[in-house]
């Protein structure tokens, strides 16, 4: 099922029948992904009056609670609320949700123990091309990042200096496979975080930062159409789920 959809000057047609989800959802019965040092996720039906309401309890309905953190658990989406005093909402400040994508595939770099994302890479991945987000997928891509347990792992993250320069070449999107854009012991200083969003000069509010995603290996580089959606929580971050169209024309 073909669509065209015009997006600024530029007609776009895509197979709307054909979407490439790159979510990892929460999916308790399996081992979830989990990051953070927190406990996993849980769903379990609601009690009331020690009353479990579940259809296999002779309930009508099934009627389960979810707890969990977006940060940890689950493919999501974040503004700079995250990272700043006041609580700005990823609800509010996200309005649009197609964009012009480029999905790029990056060796990380090993720099002094750990291992980045640098900006020679991204500068080889994207060149001269113009795109409003950018899907990060790293190497090895294996489905284990769909059950890692990062805590205490020290994971790939992404240079300051490649935060900048996606900045600086008009990324409002950035969704990567990884628990965060930073490394995961920088002593708070979030360096890709405050650079992406240029929190020490004019914010960008309507930037996002997607983390957690996992995208399959049968997803070639190059240009997509993506749908970015989340789930309407008044929150600095909220699970999502982002869906790629490859772009026929």
């Amino acid at each position: 099922m073909k669509a065209i959809i015009e997006y600024n000057s530029r007609k776009i047609q895509i197979d709307v029948s054909k979407p490439l989800d790159i979510s990892i959802p929460i999916d308790t019965p399996k081992q979830n992904v989990n990051a953070w040092y927190i406990e996993d996720p849980k769903i379990a039906p609601e009690k009331i009056d020690d009353y479990e309401v579940s259809v296999a309890n002779g309930a009508v309905v099934n009627f389960n609670t979810i707890h969990f953190n977006p940060h940890a658990h689950v493919t999501h989406t974040e503004c700079v609320g995250h990272i700043t005093e006041k609580v700005h909402s990823i609800n509010k400040n996200l309005k649009h949700y197609f964009f012009v994508a480029e999905v790029v595939t990056i060796a990380p770099l090993h720099h002094n123990g750990d291992f980045l994302i640098g900006v020679k890479q991204l500068r080889t991945a994207l060149r001269n091309k113009k795109r409003d987000a950018i899907v990060i997928r790293t190497l090895p891509n294996l489905e284990d990042k769909k059950s890692m347990q990062y805590s205490n792992t020290n994971p790939t993250y992404l240079s300051e200096k490649g935060a900048i320069y996606l900045r600086e070449k008009g990324i409002k999107h950035l969704l990567i496979d990884l628990p965060s854009v930073d490394k995961e012991k920088d002593e708070g200083k979030l360096l890709a975080h405050n650079a992406f969003w240029n929190t020490a000069g004019e914010v960008r509010m309507d930037a996002t930062i997607t983390e957690l995603i996992y995208v399959p290996n049968t997803v070639e580089d190059g240009e997509y159409l993506l749908n970015l959606m989340i789930a309407p929580f008044e929150n600095d971050a909220t699970p999502s789920k982002p869906m790629l169209y490859k772009i026929m024309k």
